[in-house]
């Protein structure tokens, strides 16, 4: 197992971002891929043999998995609000031989988990809800002797319940056929997930038309993997740059034919006048040209998590937009789409929503001063609206730390750009 780091997210007071030009320079070695790294931790923790894991991710939630998969002994696990190390774990921990509890912070309690625990279920796993029905905290007991092996799952609620049950499936008895119902929200994450697996030797056929998934049991094989960098990172210096009138930034780390959903970043920032050039030593090099888009239109269905930087870039430009395929915001950290309108009203843009979609009608006022942005213990929210510094007079936001869950180094690395931080306790991060 790669080495355990611990894992605590305390909360940081406000605190004043200010950006020293509106010109970009830089150098940026990004932090592994949350999502590879999770989903290497799983497939680690079933494998019979070691193997070395490079550039792993230092996210907290990165290091929370890592930390329960350490200490999977004992009889009570906390995953903080680790979402994609509830999910992943809950599956893990279905078909052990032990009675442990899984549990969470507040409000984790609160995001449901139904759909995976009956997908479980349906194959000889014994679990109980502990408080809510449908939610954490979760009693997971020795599973049944089941040898059914078909589950069927709704596809529209979220991939990592799909994920979880892929990276367990070659495991099982009988493997694992999981039938999808609906239509799949973020698939390319079910795709990553495949991809992963079948470079640890797991075989799998997917039905697309049918919406069906196959895989037999199988053994992991061990080999050497080393992480590329988190692209969802990448997209807070993406939105800097549209932000920036001169830039040269390189990113390095980033794979250009990436498995990653929010890599479509590099194209979607195109009409905002970032271009990418691939340089000799694998870095992506950031420039700028005109920024060509009068409206942006877009469905976020495969790549959710770089809805908020969109938004915020959007509002800071001043450009209409239009975001659909949002349903799954409401069930992150926050209510990503309720925290967007408010946040962003509050700096004078004009917002309307509804349960899966934002739309802005105006930007935000450049001349606000003062305001105080709220994080809601989101760490996509501090960092999504980051690149308003280069914009604001002044930034004022809410807990520095908060971005310890995926992007830890998240202000360090903003300073070596020249940006920087002040609070009351402490002038200079």
């Amino acid at each position: 197992m790669p080495q355990k780091i611990p894992n605590s997210l305390s909360e940081g007071m406000e605190f004043e971002l200010f950006a020293p030009s509106a010109t970009l320079n830089g150098d940026i070695l990004l932090n592994g891929s949350k999502s590879i790294s999770n989903r290497l931790l799983i497939i680690y923790a079933l494998c019979e043999q070691h193997f070395e894991i490079h550039n792993l991710s230092n996210a907290a939630d990165t290091l929370t998995l890592l930390r329960l998969l350490s200490n999977e002994d004992d009889c009570m696990l906390d995953a903080g609000d680790a979402g994609t190390t509830f999910r992943f774990m809950t599956a893990y921990l279905a078909f052990r031989s032990k009675k442990q509890v899984l549990t969470g912070s507040a409000r984790m309690l609160e995001r449901p988990i139904a759909a995976l625990v009956d997908a479980l279920r349906q194959v000889g796993a014994k679990i109980n809800y502990l408080r809510q029905e449908g939610f954490p905290p979760l009693q997971i007991a020795e599973p049944f002797d089941n040898t059914n092996n078909i589950v069927t799952i709704a596809a529209d609620v979220s991939s990592q319940f799909i994920s979880a049950l892929l990276l367990i499936a070659p495991t099982l008895p009988q493997g694992l056929i999981i039938q999808m119902k609906g239509k799949a929200v973020s698939a390319p994450y079910i795709q990553m997930t495949l991809e992963l697996m079948s470079e640890f030797g797991i075989d799998y056929r997917w039905d697309i038309e049918k919406q069906s998934i196959s895989i037999s049991p199988q053994k992991y094989i061990a080999k050497y993997y080393s992480v590329e960098s988190d692209w969802s990172a990448a997209s807070y210096y993406y939105a800097m740059a549209a932000l920036s009138d001169e830039v040269n930034l390189n990113l390095r780390g980033l794979h250009k034919n990436s498995s990653q959903a929010d890599a479509c970043v590099l194209k979607l920032m195109r009409s905002f006048g970032i271009e990418t050039v691939w340089k000799d030593d694998g870095s992506a090099q950031l420039l700028r040209s005109n920024c060509c888009v009068e409206k942006f239109d877009y469905n976020f269905i495969n790549c959710p998590d770089i809805a908020q930087t969109f938004a915020v870039l959007c509002a800071g430009l001043n450009i209409p937009a239009h975001f659909t395929g949002l349903q799954t915001l409401k069930i992150k950290e926050t209510d990503r789409i309720e925290a967007l309108k408010t946040e962003l009203e509050k700096l004078g843009a004009v917002i309307s929503s509804t349960a899966d979609t934002l739309t802005i009608h105006k930007g935000i006022n450049p001349d606000s001063r003062d305001v105080l942005i709220h994080t809601y213990k989101d760490h996509r929210m501090a960092m999504a609206f980051a690149p308003l510094a280069l914009k604001l007079p002044n930034l004022r936001l809410e807990d520095k730390n908060v971005v310890r869950k995926s992007y830890p180094n998240f202000w360090r690395d903003l300073q070596t750009l020249g940006f920087s931080l002040k609070s009351e306790k402490q002038p200079n991060l």
